[in-house]
């Protein structure tokens, strides 16, 4: 063989190879879908399962469906399409949900949930939230201390299709509901919306000029809440969250909301990267599919240690 013609070979083998390696070096990819990024809870999920799986090699692909159901089925087939391996996913609807991980399934596509369950087992991988009941509680022993254990007091209630919603106001009530002078004057739906939570507490206070405290489903609302109370020249009613965000620590630290219950939103995201890396290496996550993760009361006393729904050692 000639010089020239090795040369030619070399080249056409060199070429060959290095497109092989860039097709070996292409990232498997895995889809992140959760609500809105305007509510700080649902984007630190997005961020920190986004950090996780490129960590871990992926190509990550984050999608937000803001709680519509039939935007999060369109999401689902995009991600098919895409040739997705697993998908992680804050959902938009216990009900509305099923459908769309059993799609996703049968395609061998296997789905990680977060921070709410659906109301099926055996579809998802991994249904990875925080113990809302055990936070609630949390949250409503501080309540009623601050309260002193009497006075009128209104509930702000999440969206009615999340059973987050209703685990969390179970496991206020379980705790409230022993103290015999906590009266409940107003009890609604701010849909976990910070401007609803505005207009809900203004129509409240309308009605129940004498509530003395606020308790609410998450920290959005808790803020919106927060909010109408300064307006209407009420910032002396006491106010608790559910959530853990940057805004309401800072609100805390200047003795706006007296205190939240963190859940860890961004730990959550990276254990379902993690899971979802190991099953699709060993075919197995070693855990069980329901997961819970302990909620933190924060106060006055630690605010200052929390950062992104994580508390600093």
């Amino acid at each position: 063989m000639t010089i020239s013609r090795r040369l030619l070979v070399s080249v056409a083998v060199f070429g060959l190879t290095g497109t092989l390696a860039g097709f070996a070096a292409a990232a498997d990819k895995i889809a992140i879908i959760t609500p809105g990024h305007d509510n700080p809870f649902f984007k630190a999920e997005a961020v920190g399962a986004e950090a996780k799986a490129k960590e871990l090699g992926y190509e990550a692909i984050v999608m937000v469906h803001n709680d519509d159901a039939n935007k999060q089925n369109e999401l689902f087939d995009s991600a098919i399409a895409a040739g997705v391996k697993a998908i992680v996913l804050d959902n938009a609807g216990a009900d509305a949900t099923v459908a769309a991980v059993k799609k996703a399934k049968d395609k061998g596509i296997p789905s990680f949930l977060i921070d709410r369950e659906i109301t099926a087992s055996g579809i998802a991988i991994s249904q990875i939230v925080s113990n809302n009941y055990q936070g609630a509680q949390l949250g409503a022993q501080e309540f009623v201390k601050l309260m002193g254990e009497k006075g009128p007091f209104a509930e702000l209630v999440g969206k009615e299709s999340d059973t987050n919603a209703g685990i969390r106001s179970k496991g206020y009530h379980d705790i409230i509901d022993q103290y015999p002078d906590l009266k409940m004057v107003a009890h609604q739906t701010a849909n976990w919306s910070q401007p609803e939570a505005y207009k809900v507490m203004e129509s409240m206070l309308q009605a129940h000029p004498e509530i003395k405290g606020v308790i609410s489903g998450n920290d959005t609302m808790a803020m919106g809440a927060r909010a109408a109370l300064e307006a209407a020249g009420r910032g002396d009613v006491i106010v608790v969250g559910f959530d853990g965000s940057n805004d309401v620590r800072d609100s805390i630290l200047k003795n706006g909301i007296k205190a939240t219950v963190l859940q860890p939103a961004y730990a959550e995201a990276q254990i379902a990267v993690e899971q979802a890396d190991k099953f699709l290496k060993t075919g197995k996550t070693g855990v069980a599919e329901k997961q819970l993760m302990d909620c933190v009361l924060i106060n006055a006393a630690n605010a200052k240690k929390l950062e992104t729904f994580a508390l600093a050692k």
